[in-house]
């Protein structure tokens, strides 16, 4: 009773200091929020543009020289520049960054500020582009915040305002890199803050989207054609990454409650596989992030030299399941390599973040229940992919609201949006039933129990 009387007191404080810092210096806030979301949306262009860069100069690479030379030698010269980088200019670049974020939050003694967010795009770039099978999403969080910190630093802001506009710096990340302004929203509030005062929600909307539409007008002006929803001839359009024919009947209902309790299981597997391997890592490795990173460069790179092409890239296996040219077979070994390969690579503390897999491990297993589905009764189903992705996103990340806006920017179609909730909270209570934290909050408590052996 007592603690929340004082958490209340605290929080009624910080919210009229807020209040009083955009009564004296409005103007001065507003340019903050609009700087913070340009930020996010810069460094997020950046940093798809710099992988899709490097990962052109692999694929060159390949057409001349044998790809068991080329991709093990990638991606350990890649784990060991990366590696480099991190050691020796910002150690807290090092992983998602999510952890790092959140940790902040926390009032933990967390390095913030540009240094952080540059080391974290180059050596992400460096990581994700020479083969460690990451998203860009995490780094954008951490580089968000990051300039979202440097923005309140140069204002002299008030503690309470800083926490509030890094928050917003991470939303605004995934906002940008997602184009998902909505979803940004959700995540600075349901995972980062943990709160819904007015106030908040102002500052937290009005950065994420503006870096949403930040991104539109660097593609309108020719930064990265993929950037945003700009077409010349026509302006601004809604962007859809992906267009499908969606159709919910009643008895999807309960077949995506199952899909939804089989994810829940699955993340929770996930989850304790990636933290496992980060302790044996630390057991291993201690704090040499140099040899880690680079023999998970080329042990990944290895891997990668003995599958497949098509099964290399991310992005690329994201396509083959949503547009359904894979079989059951082929679902179920792209969910197994991914599950693997990611787990690896984030255990190994490559700058990159998980959503991304996350997402494509969850359509994985959407489209292999799908095709069990019709083979099994003959009805076919068009919504388990998506409902696959927000679903495997909420059993990890503990976070079903952000889990399903994601999920839905992919489509921004307004159907998906009940088969996603579906899916997303039967996935989330399922796996608090074997942990009640995210892999992130995990993830920081044992970066502490380290701290204190």
């Amino acid at each position: 009773m007592l603690k929340s009387k004082i958490q209340n007191s605290i929080q009624k404080k910080s919210s009229q200091s807020i209040k009083k810092l955009l009564q004296k210096q409005w103007l001065v806030v507003i340019l903050a929020l609009m700087l913070t979301g340009l930020g996010a949306a810069l460094t997020g262009i950046l940093f798809k543009t710099g992988i899709h860069t490097v990962e052109n100069y692999r694929s060159s690479l390949l057409k001349y020289f044998p790809r068991w030379v080329v991709l093990p030698l990638l991606g350990g010269i890649g784990g060991l520049v990366s590696g480099t980088l991190i050691k020796n200019f910002a150690p807290a670049a090092k992983g998602a960054g999510v952890s790092q974020i959140i940790s902040f939050l926390r009032h933990k003694p967390v390095p913030m500020g540009l240094k952080v967010g540059i080391v974290k795009l180059v050596s992400g770039v460096i990581a994700i582009g020479s083969g460690f099978p990451l998203g860009p999403e995490g780094p954008a969080v951490q580089m968000g915040g990051s300039v979202a910190w440097q923005m309140a630093k140069w204002l002299k802001a008030p503690i309470a305002f800083r926490r509030i506009i890094v928050a917003a710096g991470g939303g605004a990340g995934i906002a940008a890199i997602f184009s998902a302004p909505i979803g940004g929203f959700i995540y600075a509030i349901e995972e980062l803050l943990n709160s819904a005062r007015p106030v908040v929600l102002l500052l937290v909307v009005v950065t994420t989207f503006w870096a949403d539409s930040w991104a539109d007008i660097l593609q309108a002006i020719g930064l990265d054609q993929s950037a945003g929803g700009f077409i010349s001839n026509l302006g601004f359009q809604l962007e859809r990454t992906y267009t499908p024919v969606i159709k919910f009947l009643p008895v999807d209902f309960f077949y995506l409650i199952g899909l939804g309790i089989v994810l829940g299981i699955l993340a929770e597997m996930y989850c304790k596989y990636i933290l496992k391997m980060q302790v044996i890592g630390n057991l291993l490795f201690n704090n040499r992030t140099i040899q880690r990173m680079s023999l998970s460069g080329l042990l990944l790179g290895t891997m990668y030299s003995i599958i497949p092409e098509n099964l290399h890239n991310i992005e690329g296996l994201q396509k083959i399941i949503v547009n359904e040219s894979s079989s059951f077979t082929l679902s179920i070994s792209i969910f197994l390599i991914l599950f693997f390969s990611s787990g690896l690579a984030a255990a190994s503390g490559a700058p990159g973040g998980l959503f991304y897999p996350m997402l494509t491990l969850g359509g994985a297993i959407g489209l292999a229940t799908g095709i069990g589905v019709e083979y099994l009764t003959g009805h076919m189903p068009t919504t388990y992919i998506f409902a696959g992705m927000g679903g495997f996103v909420a059993g990890c990340s503990r976070t079903p609201l952000t889990a399903m806006f994601l999920a839905f920017a992919l489509t921004k179609n307004l159907l998906i949006l009940k088969p996603l909730l579906i899916t997303c909270i039967a996935s989330f209570l399922t796996a608090r039933i074997f942990n009640e934290h995210s892999i992130y909050e995990r993830q920081i408590e044992m970066e502490e129990k380290e701290l204190i052996r």
